[in-house]
C-alpha cells in the first residue's frame, strides 16, 4: 500500500471516529450542563470579560484575518520551502470553504444560543441542536460555532504541510486544536456556545 493510501485511510478512520464520539455526546446531554457551570439566572459572568471577548473572541478574530493573509503571500510567493505553489492554493481555498461553510449551516439552523435560554435570563427553551424541526423559541442560528472556524479552518494546513515538512504539519496541528480548544472555551464561559457547536465545527474544518 502507498504512503498516500495508508494516509487516506488513516485520515478515514480519524474522521469516523470523531463521528461517532460526537454523536455520543450529543447523547449524552453534557452540554446543557457545561454552560450550568457559567451561567445563573443573572447571565454570564465570563460574557463580556477581557480575556473572553477582548482577547479570545476580538483577538481570535483578527489573528484569523492575519493568518489568511500570510498564507495569501505564501501562495503568491513562498516563504518558506514546501508543497508546490499550486497545493498552497488549494489549501488556502479549502480554508476559505471552511470559514464560509459554517456560517452558512449557521443559518438554516434553529438551535439559539445558551446565553438566549430562559433559565439564563433569555426567552428560548433549552433544545438540543440535532432536533432540526424544534423550534425553541429563541432566535436561532447558533450551531455550528461560527468562532471556532476562526482555528480550525485552519486544520488543511496540515495536510497541506505533511507531504514535505510532516514536523512542520504536526506544530500546525498542534497550534490549530489549541487555538480552537481556547476559542470554544472563550464562548462556552460567555454563553455564545455549547461545546458541541465548537467540536461540531472542528469535525466539519477536519472533514
Amino acid at each position: 500500500m502507498t504512503l498516500y493510501r495508508r494516509q487516506l485511510w488513516r485520515d478515514g478512520a480519524v474522521t469516523l471516529a470523531a463521528l461517532l464520539v460526537l454523536i455520543a455526546w450529543d447523547a449524552s446531554g453534557f452540554d446543557i450542563a457545561f454552560v450550568r457551570a457559567y451561567g445563573s439566572a443573572h447571565g454570564f459572568a465570563w460574557r463580556d470579560a477581557w480575556l473572553t471577548r477582548t482577547v479570545l473572541h476580538d483577538g481570535g478574530r483578527w489573528l484569523a484575518w492575519g493568518l489568511l493573509a500570510l498564507m495569501l503571500a505564501d501562495a503568491v510567493q513562498p516563504l518558506l520551502a514546501g508543497p508546490q505553489r499550486r497545493v498552497r492554493w488549494y489549501w488556502l481555498a479549502v480554508t476559505l470553504g471552511c470559514v464560509l461553510l459554517v456560517p452558512a449551516i449557521k443559518r438554516a439552523t434553529h438551535s439559539s444560543c445558551p446565553w438566549d435560554l430562559a433559565e439564563f435570563g433569555g426567552i428560548a427553551a433549552y433544545v438540543p441542536h440535532w432536533q432540526w424541526d424544534a423550534a425553541d423559541g429563541g432566535p436561532g442560528h447558533c450551531f455550528p460555532s461560527g468562532h471556532a472556524v476562526a482555528a480550525f479552518a485552519f486544520l488543511g494546513g496540515y495536510f497541506g504541510w505533511r507531504g514535505s515538512r510532516p514536523a512542520l504539519a504536526r506544530i500546525w496541528l498542534g497550534l490549530v486544536i489549541l487555538a480552537g480548544m481556547a476559542y470554544g472555551w472563550a464562548q462556552l464561559a460567555r454563553g455564545a456556545h455549547y461545546a458541541s457547536h465548537t467540536l461540531w465545527s472542528a469535525w466539519l474544518c477536519w472533514t
